[in-house]
Order: C-alpha cells, then sequence, then structure tokens
C-alpha cells in the first residue's frame, strides 16, 4: 500500500478538529460517531476509511454502506482526494440494498435463486399485489378490503421492521386489522407468485440477505470478506439492516456507525431511531462513542433556536452545535393571515434577497408534504419565478419510464410475467385478455406461439426482434437504443405531453450508456433511480437559476443561503397523523430541526393564522384558524425575531398602512 503514501500529510487530515480526528485515528474496536447538523460528516467519514488505508487496509475487504450511489460515489472520490490517490477504488461501496443485490446474484444458487432474477420497483410489487389480490378474490366481498398499495405497505412493514403481521396492524395499520387471516393469506400468494417469476422486490434483497448471514456457512463466508465495516446515516436504518450489520461483525470489531438520532426522520419506512440509540450497549464492552457538534454550517443565531427545539426532545444523544461563525441575523417567526399571505411572504422575501445578489439555486422553501406547496406555485408561476420541487413523482414511477423498463425486463427474465403484461399491451390491439392468452401459453415462446395483431403486425415483429435479440445474449446498450426507438412512436399516440416525456427516455438512454451490462443497468435504476424531468414544475424551458421547493425529507443532507420553512402550526408540524404516541411525535420534531438546520445565513419559518378547508360539510367550505407548531413554544420565542406580514392591498395590509388612532384616549379627553 506504499503507493498511498503518509495520508496524515495531507491537508484534509490537517483541516479536522479534535472530534473528527478522534474518530478517523480510532482505532479496531467498535465506534459510534454522533454527527450534528453541518459538522462534516462525509468528511470525517472519509478521512476514516482513508486512514485505514493508510494504515494497510485492503480497499477489497472495506465494506462502505450508504444511503444513495451517488453519497458512495462521492465518498469513494473523498477518500482518493484524501489520500492524493485518485485511482482508489472501494469495491464494496454502495447501500444496503445495492450490495444485497450483488451478494444475491452472485450466490444465488446457493440461496435458491435464479442468478437472472430481476428486481421490481415499488410500482411494480404494488402491481403485483394486486394481481394477487384479484386472483385470491380479495376484492369481491361485500365489505372494503384493503388496496394493493395498502397491502404492500404492510407487507414491506413486516419485512422492514421485522415484526409480525398482528403487530405490524396493530402499531401502523389499526384499521385493517379484521383482515389479519386475509392478509396473511395474500402474502403468502405474493410470495409464490415472485419465487415462480423469479423476481424480488425491494425489501427481498434486506431479507434475503439477512436470511442469507443467519444460515452457519453461508453466513460465515460473506462475514470472512470483510475487515472493517462502516455505515452512513446509521439513524435510518431498520431492524432487518441492524440484523445484517450484527452478523457480518457479531463482536464489533471494524465496526463504524455514523449518523444523527436527531435527524432520524424515516419511521414510515420501518426505520428506526432505536438503532442509534442502543448501539453502544449491543456490544461488551460498549463502543466508543465520538460526538461531532462543530457545525460548518449555519449562523449561531440560526444554531441557537434549531438547539432550542430539539433539547426539549424526549430521548437523544448530548450535543450543543457550535459555530465560529459568530452573530448572524436572528430566525424570523412570521406570522402570516392565511396560505395566500404565506405564499406572498415568500415570493417578496426571495426577489428581495435575489435582489442583493442572491441566486435563486441558493435559496429553498421546505414543507412537511408534498402538497403544502400548492398555493406557493401558483404565485410563482404569477411572478414568472422559476423552480424545482422535489418530492413529488419518482423517475420509475413515470408510466413511460416504467413502459420502457418493462421491455428490457421481459427480454431479462421471460418469467417476470407483469413485465410481460405491459409490454405486450403496449402494442396496438392487444389488451389484457390477449396479454395473458399469449403469457398462460409459454411466455419464453409468445410471439412464436401467437399470431401478430393484424393492424399492428411491423410493431408486433419488431418488438419480436428485440425481445429475443434479448434473451439471446443482447448487446449492450445498442438493445436500449433499439427498444427506446421502438417504443418513441407510441409516446405521442398515448401522451400529449409527448415532447416531455421524450427527454426522459432520452436520458434513460444517456445513462444505460454508462453500464456494462443490462443487468447492472436496471439493478442500479431500481434502487436508486435519478430525479426526472416529471419531477420538476415551472416552464419547460427554465432559466438557469431556479428556486428549490423540497419535501423536507428530501432536502436531508441539502443545505442553501436562505431557507423557508412552510406551515410551521400544529396540523401540519407535527402533522395530524404524527401525534399518536410519544415516538411520532418526537419524530415530528426531529423532522422540524432538520428543516431549520439547512439553512446557512438566513431562516424564516412561516405561521400562517388559518386554513381555507375545502371538504363536504353542513356549513359548506371552512376557514380553520391554526396553532402555532407546539415545537416552538414561549419560552424559546425569544431565539427568534417576531414579524408579522400582510401583502400591500390585503385587508390586514391596508389596516396596517393605517395611522394608529387611540380613540379610547379621545373618548376620555371629551370628559376631561
Amino acid at each position: 500500500m506504499s503507493r498511498i503514501g503518509d495520508a496524515t500529510k495531507n491537508r484534509a487530515f490537517e483541516d479536522l478538529n479534535e472530534a473528527q480526528r478522534a474518530a478517523v485515528e480510532h482505532d479496531d474496536a467498535p465506534l459510534l460517531v454522533i454527527a450534528g447538523a453541518g459538522s462534516g460528516k462525509t468528511k470525517t467519514l472519509s478521512c476514516r476509511v482513508a486512514h485505514l488505508l493508510q494504515r494497510g487496509a485492503d480497499p477489497n475487504r472495506i465494506l462502505l454502506l450508504t444511503f444513495s450511489r451517488r453519497a458512495a460515489a462521492e465518498m469513494s472520490r473523498r477518500v482518493g482526494a484524501a489520500i492524493s490517490a485518485a485511482d482508489v477504488q472501494l469495491p464494496w461501496s454502495g447501500t444496503f440494498h445495492a450490495v444485497g443485490a450483488r451478494l444475491l446474484r452472485e450466490l444465488a444458487p446457493a440461496v435458491g435463486l435464479n442468478a437472472d432474477f430481476t428486481i421490481h420497483d415499488r410500482g411494480d410489487s404494488a402491481d403485483l399485489m394486486g394481481l394477487a389480490r384479484h386472483e385470491a378474490g380479495f376484492g369481491a366481498g361485500a365489505k372494503r378490503f384493503p388496496m394493493k398499495g395498502t397491502c404492500l405497505a404492510i407487507y414491506s412493514r413486516c419485512v422492514n421492521a421485522d415484526e409480525p403481521l398482528a403487530d405490524a396492524l396493530a402499531s401502523t395499520f389499526p384499521w385493517c386489522r379484521n383482515w389479519e387471516a386475509e392478509l396473511k393469506a395474500l402474502f403468502g400468494r405474493y410470495v409464490e407468485m415472485k419465487q415462480a417469476q423469479h423476481v424480488l422486490d425491494y425489501d427481498d434483497l434486506l431479507l434475503y440477505w439477512a436470511e442469507l448471514m443467519d444460515a452457519p456457512d453461508a453466513g460465515a463466508e460473506v462475514a470472512s470478506r470483510f475487515d472493517y465495516v462502516l455505515v452512513d446515516e446509521y439513524q435510518d436504518t431498520n431492524k432487518l439492516q441492524s440484523r445484517i450489520l450484527m452478523r457480518l461483525k457479531p463482536d464489533g470489531r471494524g465496526v463504524t456507525v455514523v449518523g444523527d438520532d436527531a435527524q432520524s426522520i424515516y419511521s414510515f419506512r420501518a426505520a428506526t431511531v432505536r438503532n442509534i440509540l442502543d448501539f453502544p450497549s449491543v456490544y461488551a464492552p460498549p463502543a466508543r462513542v465520538v460526538t461531532l457538534e462543530q457545525n460548518y454550517r449555519s449562523t449561531a443565531a440560526i444554531l441557537d433556536a434549531s438547539n432550542a427545539v430539539i433539547e426539549r426532545a424526549a430521548e437523544r444523544f448530548t450535543k450543543n452545535l457550535r459555530t465560529t461563525r459568530a452573530g448572524g441575523a436572528l430566525p424570523k417567526l412570521v406570522d402570516v393571515r392565511d396560505e395566500a399571505e404565506q405564499a406572498h411572504y415568500v415570493c417578496d422575501a426571495i426577489l428581495a434577497a435575489r435582489e442583493e445578489g442572491l441566486e435563486l439555486k441558493q435559496q429553498a422553501v421546505l414543507f412537511r408534504a408534498a402538497d403544502a406547496s400548492a398555493q406557493l406555485e401558483l404565485e410563482l408561476q404569477r411572478r414568472d419565478i422559476p423552480f424545482v420541487k422535489f418530492g413529488g413523482l419518482k423517475f420509475l414511477e413515470a408510466a413511460h419510464v416504467k413502459d420502457l423498463i418493462a421491455i428490457l425486463r421481459w427480454g431479462q427474465n421471460a418469467s417476470d410475467r407483469l413485465a410481460g403484461f405491459r409490454t405486450l399491451q403496449l402494442v396496438p390491439g392487444v389488451g389484457l385478455a390477449k396479454a395473458a392468452k399469449v403469457l398462460d401459453a409459454n411466455p419464453a415462446l409468445a410471439f412464436e406461439s401467437t399470431a401478430a395483431p393484424a393492424q399492428a403486425r411491423d410493431v408486433w415483429d419488431a418488438l419480436r426482434d428485440i425481445v429475443n435479440a434479448m434473451r439471446g445474449g443482447g448487446n449492450w446498450p445498442a438493445e436500449l437504443e433499439r427498444a427506446a426507438q421502438w417504443y418513441e412512436p407510441m409516446l405521442a399516440v398515448k401522451y400529449d405531453d409527448a415532447r416531455v416525456r421524450s427527454a426522459d427516455i432520452a436520458t434513460l438512454v444517456r445513462i444505460g450508456g454508462n453500464y456494462a451490462s443490462r443487468e447492472g443497468f436496471l439493478t442500479d435504476l431500481t434502487l436508486d433511480p435519478p430525479n426526472a424531468t416529471s419531477d420538476e414544475s415551472g416552464p419547460p424551458h427554465r432559466d438557469d437559476d431556479f428556486l428549490i421547493l423540497s419535501t423536507i425529507h428530501s432536502a436531508k443532507g441539502q443545505e442553501w443561503k436562505n431557507v423557508f420553512v412552510l406551515n410551521a402550526v400544529d396540523g401540519c408540524i407535527p402533522s395530524d397523523l404524527g401525534t399518536g404516541s410519544t415516538a411520532e411525535l418526537e419524530e415530528e420534531r426531529r423532522l422540524l430541526y432538520v428543516a431549520m438546520t439547512r439553512a446557512k445565513d438566513n431562516l424564516h419559518v412561516v405561521v400562517p393564522q388559518r386554513f381555507y378547508v375545502t371538504q363536504q360539510t353542513r356549513n359548506g367550505d371552512r376557514n380553520v384558524f391554526a396553532a402555532r407548531t407546539r415545537f416552538i413554544p414561549a419560552e424559546i420565542v425569544r431565539h427568534f425575531e417576531r414579524v408579522s406580514y400582510a401583502r400591500p392591498g390585503s385587508v390586514a395590509g391596508a389596516l396596517a398602512a393605517i395611522a394608529p388612532v387611540d380613540l379610547a384616549a379621545k373618548a376620555r379627553s371629551r370628559w376631561a
């Protein structure tokens, strides 16, 4: 390993603060790094890996688990920079799901899997669950049976939370408790269908990996491959992921986990904050805990307010973020009349900051739920302020993307019935009944055993050639380009916005060109899809500069100079659905904390006084009055600047413009 040189002389190591250096230079005993918001978590973890390499660790025996492919790539880049070796590769760097897929593919015969298995995304999994639901007749009863999406959510909860169906129903889906027996039968049918079709869903990648680790011989073989296991964002892991980690390193030697309990906000994905809170005690002696409290992002004023919010949490690792960025403007706590006024305030403040030289891309508006920005989006469009919204429709949820992916999946795996259904029905004249007849006969010989539709013979024959070529070995990425060319004319027939959707198809082809195989492309695309143009709102040809709109969940890990948090009222933050238990309420507190700590220079927490609710009631539509979020009680308001806003021309604005008159004093003076 001499080519790496003395990493400790690299500037990346010289810039480490005392706590970061303690984490980086820690020995091989289990280590927990509690990394506060903006405390240089990625730098610390990458320098830790670089330090291990400098000590002589084999990069092929380091398992680095991150929560996105992009994070893994960034970590590898930083490791190379830290040791001045751009060619350093970390072969086992990736997400839990991606590493699981790789191991299962490699060990497929030993664990009873077909090596050519395909992986369903959430949408395909829901469709297959729906098919199982239909075949079982659960949708035909007199009582309302849970829909396919709910059924998949329950199944996924049981798998990822590693809990029995009865417990999942009682804790998370109480309205479905009466269907326990039927759901159990449905899930058994769903598993049988997946196995018959040689497909795995997203949850299987963790479940099968965990089961693999429980098998004495196979588990020991996988565990023996790695000297070091490092896990990023450990607060967002679920019980299955924790179980995998414990099987990989039962004694904790070589284990480093990094995270922040105060940023654990993904319980809806079955993540549990208990993993990080309990981590030190799972080993004997307990794991060492190093806390990173030096914040490199926000001003002192923003950190004071954020600390005041999170220090009221029921349970947490004690830390108090501090910064060398002394002072700074107090965060604004902005009272507005309603959501319309909120939209006007945000637009006014954004444009004012832009006039002072702050790009729109350095500003972000955050909200608890994706639909909370509807009023704001209308006002942004009215004022011609371009924006991009994150947290909406995902790339693989777009119908046109799913169409093209289905062709590739069916070419990869003839037993993938769902992909076959979708592919065949792209041909004019082929409906559900004909597609089913084709697949029931012999999916591998679908084209040979079935006559082409009279009105679409050329389309049918072209598709036959593409699919059969893939099954004959294929020629990647030419086969992707060929499938895209075949599908492109369908867009104009199926969709009014064909031009916009065509850009997504072009993106798919471009991404595919970076892969060596169809298998690798399909796996990565399913596990870590890119953003799509359909995720973005605003004009099709937006400016180079644009505002960021994002759900708080999608904003995690990001930062902007100017941040607005919408609807800081009870019912929104916390959500009405997030107050059923102490654990749920504490996660809602952490959500507000995450939102606030995205801000570098300026923070605006906006509090509408009322909401206009459209619903069928005896009295018709109504205004609902709101109370400021309980997470900013009166005792901590001193950390904010109170602002009352009313747009010019509104009733409130007109009243604010009137010079104050003391009518009571006038009345008294009459009789003085």
